[in-house]
């Protein structure tokens, strides 16, 4: 996929846009671009070539799902924001590598003041050094990132901390101290964590001190519940590679319990978290990710957010429902249809260390070890690029 840093920041600005998260995906829609619309959309119809149908009624489908979920564009190219604009944002490893890649974006300068810090650069120990011109990165783009949007930015934490639950709490302790430094509030901020258990219990400790987090790489009911449990802001689960899963693999219990019911095991994932969440009162928000068609959307109607490919948007935005049509559209997820969902006794336990460790199928441990793979992977990727242009020319 190509990628475009070029394109100038200033369209960003409006303040009557609404929530972005940016990264960049390298086939994993965890790092993609989050962008939060309206409910009315008056930009995204102004500008869709359908002026129409502002004087008769028409409007499009993506106007029409949009009134049951928040839509999320998975993108990569600054330039898409011009068709979705962006409200809020995610910093990550994917989206520095994106940043070191080119010579000239418009993070650079961010990068470069970080690898000019004085703080890391009296460090003697070079690991220690790497870490926090890392964090130090991390923490300018997203500074940069919450003045060019309204909404909250969320960081990613390093993967490599993701069964060490104080290395996760000290790791956002810090980052937000850098955060604080260059006058970002916490209320501007979520930290994005993967759900092994030590994750978990650190968004648990985390959220009790009021600081937001997002819980990503979940992969069943059990992750799901008890992220919900912990408190976790928002969770993060991937449709898609459920799917996938389930198409070249056997003997996951739950997933094959779905298939049995006659469920895609993706949308019945998303589905029953939803319930769990709502019917129990938590607070969590749920994000449905790795949506790879129109249908898997439809199926979604409801759920808080829904991730979706550009083509599936750009689908969405080009069909237009006459009046009489709106009301097809059909919400499959609401607190009403949650309160008259049943769940098992060994559902509804409070989830410990061992109960999510006997509850994780192989779907949930292969994908959780994978996705953990491909952070560390660019983490590290970022700390070799880092130690190759340090210090920074003209600094």
């Amino acid at each position: 996929m190509s990628l475009s840093l070029q394109s100038s920041p200033s369209s960003f600005l409006s303040s009557s846009l609404p929530k972005l998260r940016l990264g960049f995906a390298n086939g994993c829609s965890s790092s993609s671009l989050l962008v939060k619309f309206n409910a009315s959309f008056p930009a995204i119809r102004a500008s869709s070539g359908f002026s129409s149908s502002l004087d008769t009624g028409l409007r499009t489908e993506l106007d029409a799902v949009s009134t049951f979920s928040e839509i999320v564009p998975d993108t990569v190219i600054f330039d898409d924001f011009e068709k979705f604009p962006p409200t809020a944002a995610t910093v990550s490893s994917s989206l520095l590598l994106g940043i070191l890649s080119l010579p000239d974006t418009v993070f650079r300068n961010a990068v470069d003041m970080a690898l000019a810090d004085s703080t890391c650069s009296r460090l003697d120990n070079p690991e220690l050094r790497l870490s926090c011109f890392f964090n130090k990165a991390l923490v300018n783009v997203g500074g940069d990132l919450a003045k060019l949007v309204p909404g909250r930015v969320s960081t990613e934490v390093d993967a490599r901390r993701a069964y060490d639950t104080h290395g996760i709490i000290r790791r956002v302790h810090d980052l937000l101290k850098l955060y604080n430094e260059i006058d970002v509030p916490p209320e501007r901020l979520l930290f994005k964590i993967p759900s092994t258990w030590q994750g978990i219990e650190a968004s648990r400790l985390l959220e009790s001190e009021g600081i937001q987090t997002h819980l990503t790489f979940v992969y069943s009911f059990a992750q799901a519940a008890a992220a919900a449990q912990a408190g976790a802001s928002v969770i993060q689960i991937f449709v898609g590679r459920v799917r996938d899963w389930a198409r070249n693999h056997s003997g996951d219990p739950e997933i094959e319990a779905a298939i049995q019911r006659g469920e895609d095991p993706g949308l019945g994932l998303v589905t029953k978290a939803y319930n769990y969440i709502h019917k129990y009162g938590h607070k969590s928000k749920l994000m449905a990710a790795a949506v790879r068609n129109k249908q898997d959307l439809f199926s979604l109607l409801g759920v808080d957010y829904v991730i979706a490919p550009l083509k599936i948007l750009q689908s969405l935005k080009e069909s237009v429902t006459a009046p009489d049509e709106k009301y097809s559209y059909v919400r499959r997820l609401s607190p009403q249809s949650a309160a008259n969902h049943n769940f098992t006794a060994e559902e509804l336990t409070k989830w410990d260390q061992l109960s999510l460790a006997s509850a994780m199928g192989p779907a949930s441990m292969q994908l959780l070890a994978a996705g953990l793979e491909g952070y560390v992977n660019q983490a590290n990727r970022v700390e070799e690029l880092l130690d190759k242009i340090w210090p920074p020319p003209n600094v």
